[in-house]
């Protein structure tokens, strides 16, 4: 992977996206083993229903972990600085969601040059579900 460069990356550029398939069953157990998060919400149906809720659905940290792929695939980990975001709507079964980022500022932050970065991720049918910002540091 090539690290983009603080010289050449202007504000407004885009992150290259991700598109993931619809979120499924298997999906939530695979993230619950891997995760611990064993919330019987996410992976019981029975639960989930008494609840309140229609059906299982997706981990907040499973949706974050998409948007830090979306980041770490464009520059590496090590440049990651701060990653924030905010939970903003449930991420069901079926939702197939896509995460980008676009740069909005350049800055000096601790002596780096760095970048601000907006990203959220988005279902299929618009609704944002999760929207934050990182910052990056470049050579």
């Amino acid at each position: 992977m090539a690290t983009p460069r603080f010289d050449t990356v202007q504000v407004g550029d885009a992150l290259p996206p991700l598109q993931l398939p619809p979120v499924d069953r298997t999906t939530l157990a695979l993230f619950g083993g891997a995760s611990g998060d064993h919330n019987p919400i996410h992976i019981d149906t029975d639960f989930a229903r008494r609840a309140g809720m229609p059906d299982v659905f997706a981990q907040g940290m499973l949706g974050m972990a998409w948007l830090g792929r979306l980041l770490t695939a464009w520059a590496p980990q090590s440049r990651l600085r701060r990653f924030d975001v905010r939970f903003q709507g449930i991420t069901h079964l079926g939702n197939a969601m896509c995460c980008s980022g676009h740069v909005i500022e350049k800055l000096h932050s601790g002596g780096e040059s760095c970048v601000r970065i907006e990203i959220r991720s988005t279902n299929q049918y618009g609704q944002t579900k999760i929207a934050g910002e990182a910052l990056v540091a470049l050579p």
